[in-house]
């Protein structure tokens, strides 16, 4: 019987890997193969492994909320900006919907006149501060992303953020640790707009939401980027009205993150 020649190639280079691992050390194993991003030392450091840093026993990583009350929250990332945000406000007043801003803080920066006096009903999360995969960064560099941003936060709107949303989605142990530092939790989502998918079908968008939230929901839009993302933003209305419709009710991500601990007050 022949030897599959591929199953001799792999186990030709996972040998030669291991002779080559061996002899410079893990440290410099990613160079060699290049999945030096994220680096051994950041990204994949241990989230137990500084606890003099520590401020809780825990820190909580929220996907959506475990409940059955027909509750939403809708989240827009990476502003604020002068082409989308104002439209995004307008959408959310006309429907009398709150949500949460995670916001880059460099942006915030450049333009905080623009939501400086419009945020009074939403909640406003830290989204770092150039929007930096900080799963690629150590302790110290997460640190310095989230501590800008939550500094700005504070002097621009006069609160103290409560959540992370690490960009991309990406965490490391060094984001985890950072965050427990700042007494955040990390709020991702569960359901998110498909603009590309949905780029000459905005009617598809819409039933894409509306028809697929649940209970709990965190629902991912943005309100910064390339022109495509306008199929979801220009068709806010609609999701809101449909998922009225269906009986639900909007909610920031720290209050629908609390309905496991309470109930909700009707909106």
């Amino acid at each position: 019987m022949g030897l599959d020649r591929r199953a001799v190639m792999r186990k030709a280079l996972l040998a030669g890997g291991g002779v080559a691992c061996g002899a410079m050390g893990m440290s410099g194993a990613p160079g060699l193969f290049g999945w030096d991003r994220p680096p051994l030392g950041g990204g994949y450091a241990a989230a137990a492994d500084a606890p003099e840093v520590l401020r809780s026993p825990a820190t909580s990583i929220h996907y959506y909320a475990d409940t059955s009350e027909p509750v939403v929250a809708f989240s827009f990332d990476d502003g604020p900006g002068p082409q989308w945000t104002p439209m995004v406000l307008d959408a959310l007043d006309q429907a009398r919907v709150p949500a949460t801003f995670f916001m880059v803080g460099e942006n915030l920066q450049a333009h905080a006149d623009l939501v400086r006096h419009r945020m009074s009903r939403h909640e406003i999360g830290n989204h770092s501060w150039s929007h930096d995969d900080l799963a690629t960064l150590d302790r110290s560099g997460v640190e310095r992303e989230l501590g800008r941003t939550h500094e700005v936060i504070e002097r621009v709107f006069g609160r103290t953020p409560t959540l992370l949303r690490p960009p991309y989605g990406h965490l490391g142990g060094s984001t985890v640790l950072a965050a427990n530092a700042f007494g955040y939790d990390i709020a991702l989502w569960s359901h998110q707009m498909r603009e590309r998918h949905f780029e000459d079908d905005p009617d598809g968008q819409v039933r894409d939401i509306v028809d697929n939230v649940r209970p709990g929901s965190i629902v991912l839009a943005h309100d910064i980027g390339k022109a495509h993302r306008l199929v979801a933003l220009r068709r806010l209305g609609a999701m809101f009205a449909g998922l009225k419709a269906r009986g639900f009710r909007f909610v920031t991500v720290s209050e629908l993150i609390g309905t496991v601990a309470r109930p909700l007050l009707p909106v």
